[in-house]
């Protein structure tokens, strides 16, 4: 893994950390032309496993997972992101698979990032 994909997980695994009170136990990132694309494994916290366990449950731990951290990124990138890639980030897509606790981030920046 090359020390920029490594260093920008870091900062990925840090803000979720700070957010929900666990960051991912692993990262997964590929660079493709202005994208950074992301694989978080082991995101849920043990409350959120908890509710998780009925429908409704489910679907108030997505929603917390996508619209918080979507709505975080649209107001400020965290710090230091775009400094490491060189590129301003534009958009942000992200959902997780609540029952497999598998998260995927689709960062867009202006330019190429390699």
């Amino acid at each position: 893994m090359s020390k920029k994909i490594h260093d920008f997980n870091d900062i990925i695994r840090k803000l979720r950390k700070k957010l929900f009170g666990k960051g991912p136990e692993r990262i997964h990132t590929v660079f493709v032309q202005n994208m950074a694309i992301s694989t978080l494994y082991g995101n849920l916290t043990p409350a959120e496993q908890f509710i998780a366990r009925t429908t409704e449950g489910k679907e108030t731990v997505h929603m917390a997972r996508t619209k918080l951290i979507q709505n975080l990124y649209a107001a400020s990138p965290p710090e230091g992101l775009e400094d490491l890639l060189g590129a301003k980030l534009e958009y942000l897509f992200s959902d997780i698979k609540v029952e497999e606790d598998i998260a995927v981030s689709v960062f867009v920046f202006e330019t190429n990032i390699q």
